[in-house]
C-alpha cells in the first residue's frame, strides 16, 4: 500500500479497510486477518495497524471477539452508515476545490454531469 505523507497512516489503513467493506471484499461477519498478517499486507507498522482497528472497533465497524478475532459488523446499517459518511466526505473535498476554482454550485453541476457523459461514452 502506497502512503500519502501528508495523511496519519493509521486513517489510511481505516480508508482502506472501509472500501474493502463497503465494496463486499471484506463481507459482513468476514474475520479479519491478524493484525500481523494485516501489518504485512499493508507494509505498517502493527502498533499503526491496532490503533486503525481499536478506532474500528470503537466505531462498531469491527467488532472484536476474544480469543478468536476481529470481525467486520453484521449491522447492515452501520455499514450503510459509513458508505454515506465516506461519499459526504469526498462530495465535500470535491466541492471546496471546484469552488476554490471560482466556480458557481451550478457550474459544478455542469461540469459534473458533463464528466459523466464522458465517462459513459468511453465505457461503450
Amino acid at each position: 500500500m502506497k502512503f500519502d505523507d501528508k495523511i496519519p497512516i493509521y486513517f489510511q489503513i481505516k480508508n482502506y479497510l472501509y472500501h474493502q467493506i463497503i465494496t463486499g471484499d471484506l463481507q459482513s461477519g468476514e474475520k479479519l486477518p491478524s493484525i500481523r498478517q494485516l501489518a504485512l499486507d499493508v507494509t505498517a507498522n502493527v502498533n499503526t495497524v491496532q490503533r486503525a482497528l481499536s478506532e474500528m472497533i470503537v466505531e462498531e465497524v469491527v467488532i472484536s471477539k476474544r480469543g478468536k478475532g476481529n470481525f467486520v459488523t453484521t449491522d447492515v446499517k452501520k455499514v450503510e452508515q459509513l458508505k454515506t459518511k465516506l461519499v459526504q466526505e469526498q462530495l465535500s473535498l470535491a466541492y471546496q476545490q471546484l469552488h476554490s476554482l471560482d466556480l458557481s454550485d451550478n457550474e459544478i453541476l455542469i461540469e459534473f454531469k458533463h464528466f459523466m457523459e464522458s465517462r459513459d461514452a468511453q465505457h461503450e
